[in-house]
C-alpha cells in the first residue's frame, strides 16, 4: 500500500506562488505515476497535473499550463507542484494521487491511492 501526505498549502495573495509537496511511503514509489487534482467549493474535482514514473513525461490542465510545474524526487519519495501567478478562483483543496499504471492520466478514477488534501486559499 502507498500512503500519500500533502503539505505546503496555505493563504497566498493573488499573483503569488506556492509549492505543494506530496510525500509518499511504500515500496517502489519511483514506479508510480502521480497526479495532482483540486476541488473548489461548488465544483467537480478537476485534473491539474501529472507526472510519469521517471519524471520524463508530464501533463497539465490547459488552465494551468505555463504557470504550474510538476516534478518529482524519487530518492526522497516526494512529488512537487510549483504554482505561480495564482488566481483567486484557484482556491481549492489540492490532492495528490498515485497509481502503478503506465504513462500519465488525467482521470481521477484511474488512481488507486490518494492523500487527504491540502487547502490552498488565494485572496484577492
Amino acid at each position: 500500500q502507498v500512503q500519500l501526505v500533502e503539505s505546503g498549502g496555505g493563504l497566498v495573495q493573488a499573483g503569488g506562488s506556492l509549492r505543494l509537496s506530496c510525500a509518499a511511503s511504500g515500496l517502489s514509489f519511483s514506479r508510480y505515476r502521480v497526479g495532482w487534482f483540486r476541488q473548489a467549493p461548488g465544483k467537480e474535482r478537476e485534473f491539474v497535473a501529472a507526472i510519469s514514473w521517471a519524471g520524463g513525461i508530464t501533463s497539465y490542465a490547459d488552465s494551468v499550463k505555463g504557470r504550474f510545474t510538476i516534478s518529482r524526487d524519487n530518492a526522497k519519495n516526494t512529488v512537487f507542484l510549483r504554482m505561480s501567478s495564482l488566481k483567486a478562483e484557484e482556491t481549492a483543496v489540492y490532492y495528490c494521487a498515485a497509481d502503478s499504471g503506465g504513462s500519465v492520466s488525467s482521470r481521477s478514477s484511474e488512481y488507486d491511492y490518494w492523500g487527504q488534501g491540502t487547502q490552498v486559499t488565494v485572496s484577492s
